[in-house]
């Protein structure tokens, strides 16, 4: 696993002081492109990432994926010492990153009044179940209160069933996108000499609601509330999952003017593709019933194969829908080296998904896989002054833990 020497973020310090998903993937971005990331976790256990879902040798797949890049720091911010390394690590960090309840680092004195004093120039990255201020601010949030408070899970699933949920924790995942988006901005203002240091508030909840679209001034003007419509895409049409003749689907999106006649003409309805009623999305969306039902019709008579096959010689959009077997065998996801070979600490090889975006002269790469605990706290609070002694002592009096020192990922 080799990366650029130089990525478009190289020269940047992050600390990170998050845990599970939401912080940890913002840093973990920021890392793949080049970024130097310090993640500080609790000694003993650290990050409670390392021992979800499917684990290896006692180690989560997911940590190894979310913490690539990163250098692990076991600290304890209970205890004064730990906490006088963190505003060590802040004297010279470009970005915090943290994903606490709001008033947690207040109360160890590490609040952005008491870091800013120390470096003016930082970009402090809180995110949040409900962000920094309001009435729900001290509540604890998850993604997925953020993807139902937010609008989301309003308006998934079909509309006979209950609200459900996307398989992934993507309330986080958006939390994490806007998290570096504002790290960016801020970072930017900053070095082209336009500001200063400043908090970065990111909430769950906004950042799912940052992403539904019309949803309020369709309420606002028409009283309409959008809700769950199964695989179609409401006030777009055609645009929706159809069975294919050996019980699979496929997606159909055929919802441009143009493409919708190239459509209804590769499945033999040219009457429909010259229909004036059908002419644009307002009047499909009239009859999406009767559109929907056509295609259904057609797509039931033939293959997957066939479908996808006559779809794409009609140039229209189209797609299979892909389990994560297929993911690893396409070869576009092969190509574009979205499946990316790579090595645990064992020797074990495991596939791992590759780095978005692509930039073509400073891209991002993978370094290294996630750390073990504390892995890197010797060589990190030396580069803070720490003498041999004190680094010594922190660990003999549990302020700080190192990699063979720390239980559970010890080497």
């Amino acid at each position: 696993m080799e990366r650029p020497a130089e990525g478009p973020l190289t020269g940047i310090r992050v600390v990170e002081l998050g845990n599970l998903i939401a912080a940890p993937f913002a840093a973990r971005l920021m890392a793949e492109f080049g970024a130097e990331v310090i993640k500080v976790e609790a000694p003993g256990e650290g990050d409670p990432l390392r021992k979800w879902r499917k684990l290896h040798e006692g180690t989560s797949l997911w940590w190894y994926l979310q913490s690539r890049n990163k250098k692990s720091v076991a600290v304890n911010m209970r205890l004064p010492e730990g906490q006088e390394v963190v505003r060590r690590l802040v004297r010279d960090a470009d970005v915090l990153i943290e994903n606490f309840r709001p008033g947690t680092l207040e109360r160890w004195g590490l609040g952005w009044e008491a870091l800013k004093a120390i470096n003016p120039n930082l970009v402090m990255v809180r995110i949040s179940g409900f962000g920094q201020d309001g009435p729900y601010r001290e509540r604890p949030g998850f993604g997925a209160v953020g993807e139902a408070m937010g609008g989301m899970r309003f308006t998934t699933g079909e509309p006979d069933r209950p609200p459900a949920r996307t398989g992934i924790s993507i309330g986080d995942s958006l939390a994490a996108l806007h998290a570096v988006m504002g790290a960016l901005m801020a970072l930017l203002a900053i070095k082209s000499g336009r500001g200063a240091g400043q908090v970065v508030d990111v909430s769950l909840y906004e950042s799912v609601f940052n992403m539904m679209e019309s949803l309020v001034p369709e309420y606002d003007l028409f009283d309409f509330v959008r809700a769950r419509s199964g695989g179609s895409l409401p006030g777009i049409a055609p645009s929706n999952s159809y069975p294919t003749a050996e019980g699979s689907y496929v997606i159909v999106a055929g919802n441009g003017d143009g493409i919708f006649k190239r459509l209804m003409t590769a499945i033999g309805r040219e009457d429909l593709a010259n229909d004036p009623r059908l002419a644009s999305n307002d009047g499909r969306v009239a009859h999406v019933e009767e559109i929907d039902g056509t295609i259904a019709a057609w797509t039931s008579r033939h293959s997957l194969d066939e479908v996808t096959a006559a779809l794409d010689a009609a140039e229209v959009p189209n797609g299979r829908i892909y389990s994560v077997a297929d993911i690893v065998a396409d070869p576009q996801f092969l190509s574009r080296d979205m499946i990316l070979p790579s090595t645990l600490p064992d020797g074990t090889q495991v596939k791992m998904p590759g780095i978005v975006p692509k930039l073509s002269d400073t891209p991002g790469g993978v370094s290294w896989l996630g750390p073990k605990l504390g892995e890197h706290t010797a060589p990190v609070l030396a580069s803070l002054g720490y003498s041999a002694e004190e680094i010594e002592a922190l660990v003999a009096g549990g302020a700080v833990a190192r990699g063979d020192a720390a239980s559970g990922d010890a080497a």
